[in-house]
């Protein structure tokens, strides 16, 4: 394994990411895991490098490597990812893992919905074969897996929701509201990524 980054490489004085991977390359590695800041950049790199690349997050557009960990842990816990209800909830529009989640999740056949304010919930979301529920506990309710995703401050450009604490009493989770919900509803504890 050899651990790499761009910040610290040749790429900052002005080498491309093509020479640098090549270069990477050159020393016998089996495959790239690249996390990269500009959207389909493991794409680009996939038709420009003779190499397998994994793409481990890319800008706001996905972050593959978190959906299979997701994935994983969802049949670690209930044996199978077919047919269970999963519910994503908070920053649909800027997260890396909502989307990636969804893509991974519908492919194994999964029920999804997601949940948040809806100033961040795409507008294109239906089209991708997924649910909108506007009402955290009625989510809540629905599932089998809930997947608790962070507000991504870095990338809000403009106020999405009118306070932090709006949005908290809206769509937090916490053990009053678990407990609330009784047996058998979302088997998976809260997570942030």
């Amino acid at each position: 394994m050899l651990n790499f980054s761009a910040s610290q490489s040749s790429v900052k004085k002005g080498e491309t990411l093509i020479d640098t991977v090549n270069n990477i390359l050159s020393m016998k590695v089996d495959m790239v895991v690249m996390r990269h800041p500009n959207p389909g950049a493991g794409i680009f790199l996939s038709k420009h490098v003779k190499a397998s690349i994994v793409n481990a997050g890319d800008g706001a557009h996905e972050h593959p490597t978190q959906a299979l960990l997701d994935s994983f842990s969802i049949r670690e816990k209930l044996g199978d990812v077919a047919g269970k209800n999963v519910v994503i909830v908070g920053d649909i529009l800027h997260s890396r893992v909502a989307l990636s989640n969804i893509f991974a999740l519908k492919l194994q056949g999964a029920n999804v919905k997601v949940c948040g304010p809806k100033t961040l919930i795409p507008k294109y979301i239906e089209s991708l074969g997924v649910g909108v529920e506007m009402d955290l506990r009625k989510a809540l309710e629905w599932c089998d897996v809930a997947n608790m995703l962070r507000i991504q401050n870095e990338r809000l450009d403009i106020s999405y929701f009118p306070t932090t604490r709006e949005y908290t009493q809206q769509f937090g989770v916490n053990k009053k509201l678990l407990d609330s919900l009784g047996q058998g509803n979302c088997n998976h504890a809260p997570r942030s990524h």
